[in-house]
C-alpha cells in the first residue's frame, strides 16, 4: 500500500496539481491586491471619490449588506478568470504550432510498419 501511494503521489500530474494551486493561491493575492489597492480607488475617484467597499453598504435592520465588498471580489474573479484564460489560449498556440510543425505520417507508411512487423514476429 505505502508503494502505491508513493506512485500516486510522486505523479507528474499531482505534482503539477500540487504546484498550480500555490501558485493560485499566490496570484489571488497579487490580483487581490490591485483591485483593493489601486483598481477601486480609481472607481472610487470616477464616482465621486468615495471608498465603494466601505461607503457601499446597505443597513437592513441590524444587518450590513457590504455591496462594495462584493463588488470588489466579483472584480478579483473577473480578473483572475481573464487571465488564466490568456494563459492557456497562449499555452494551446504554443502547442498548436508544435504539432502544425511534426510531419504527418503516412496511412501507407503506418500500414507497411505494421506489416514489417508482423514479418518479424515470425
Amino acid at each position: 500500500m505505502l508503494n502505491e501511494f508513493k506512485k500516486f503521489a510522486l505523479k507528474g500530474n499531482v505534482l503539477d496539481l500540487a504546484i498550480g494551486v500555490i501558485i493560485g493561491a499566490a496570484f489571488g493575492k497579487i490580483v487581490s491586491s490591485l483591485v483593493e489597492d489601486i483598481i477601486m480607488p480609481l472607481v472610487g475617484l470616477l464616482v465621486g471619490g468615495i471608498d465603494l467597499t466601505k461607503q457601499l453598504v446597505i443597513t437592513v435592520g441590524t444587518a450590513e449588506v457590504r455591496v462594495g465588498a462584493f463588488a470588489q471580489t466579483i472584480l478579483d474573479f473577473l480578473i483572475v478568470a481573464f487571465s488564466i484564460f490568456i494563459f492557456v489560449r497562449m499555452i494551446n498556440k504554443r502547442f498548436k504550432k508544435q504539432e502544425e510543425a511534426k510531419p504527418a505520417v503516412d496511412k501507407k507508411e503506418v500500414l507497411l510498419s505494421e506489416i514489417r512487423d508482423l514479418l518479424k514476429e515470425k
